[in-house]
């Protein structure tokens, strides 16, 4: 697609983000992927369970073509307060994550990340626009679409039924 899509055409594949390192990478890379966007902390009371979770779905279907993509953030309860090297350190020391943990974002306010205002314009929902906490879920189709919006408190797991559709393994 050449020149600039307009808003209803744009996609998760059309960001450019930052990893944890600080390179750029262009979303467009998980096209065909099934997405998994979470914004995550490390002292949240909601830590253990969600990142022990995403583990297991993610070892359960990285090979049938999903991704999950880790944004930290610290703007709840200042719950991320470390820096990417000590956020990395715990995600993949304590917790195996083998997906792909980006530089720390604002995801509400002026501030917040372009791609975290696609998603919540994408599918404010229930929730409104503004991320509520640690952990919201947002599911994207193959295509770069945002089909399904997730509350904090919404385990990994019980939202494997809706990645499997995706995948189109039902």
């Amino acid at each position: 697609m050449a020149g600039n899509s307009s808003q209803a055409t744009q996609t998760v594949h059309d960001f450019t983000v930052k990893d944890a390192r600080g390179n750029d990478v262009n979303l467009g890379i998980y096209k065909g992927k099934v997405l998994l966007i979470v914004n995550v902390a490390s002292q949240c009371g909601l830590t253990n369970s969600n990142y022990t979770e995403m583990a297991t779905l993610y070892e359960k279907y990285k090979d049938k073509g999903l991704e999950i993509l880790a944004f930290p953030c610290n703007q709840f309860g200042a719950q991320e307060p470390g820096t990417n090297e000590q956020i990395l350190e715990f995600a993949c020391t304590r917790f195996k994550a083998e997906y792909p943990i980006f530089d720390k974002v604002d995801v509400n306010g002026d501030n917040a990340a372009p791609i975290y205002k696609f998603l919540k314009s994408s599918k404010g929902g229930l929730f409104g626009e503004s991320i509520k906490w640690n952990f919201s879920k947002f599911l994207v189709d193959k295509e770069g679409h945002v089909v399904d919006r997730y509350a904090p408190t919404t385990s990994p797991l019980s939202i494997e039924k809706d990645v499997k559709k995706l995948l189109g393994l039902n």
